[in-house]
C-alpha cells in the first residue's frame, strides 16, 4: 500500500477501525499544528476526510500485523513485532 498517494475515507475507516483516530494524526504535520488539532481535534469524520485529502497528515510508518497496528517508528516496539 502506497501511503504517499493517500487512502480513501473508506480505507482509512477500515484501517483505524474502533481505535482512537487521533492516534493516526501526525503531530509533525503543518496542517495538524495550524488547526491546533492537539488541543482541538476534529470529529472523526472530518479527520478521516482531512487525512484522505492530505496524506502527510497520516502518521507513518504504519505496520499492520493481524489485528495489531504500530504507528510511527519506535525501534523497541517494531523489534517485538
Amino acid at each position: 500500500m502506497d501511503l504517499s498517494r493517500g487512502l480513501t475515507v473508506d480505507e482509512l475507516d477500515r484501517l483505524i477501525g474502533t481505535r482512537d483516530y487521533r492516534l493516526f494524526l501526525n503531530p509533525k504535520n503543518e496542517l495538524f499544528r495550524r488547526m491546533s488539532m492537539k488541543t482541538n481535534p476534529p470529529p472523526r469524520e472530518e479527520a478521516l476526510r482531512l487525512m484522505s485529502e492530505n496524506p502527510n497528515l497520516l502518521r507513518r510508518p504504519i505496520l499492520v500485523r493481524g489485528s495489531k497496528i504500530l504507528l510511527g517508528f519506535r525501534e523497541d516496539e517494531w523489534r517485538e513485532a
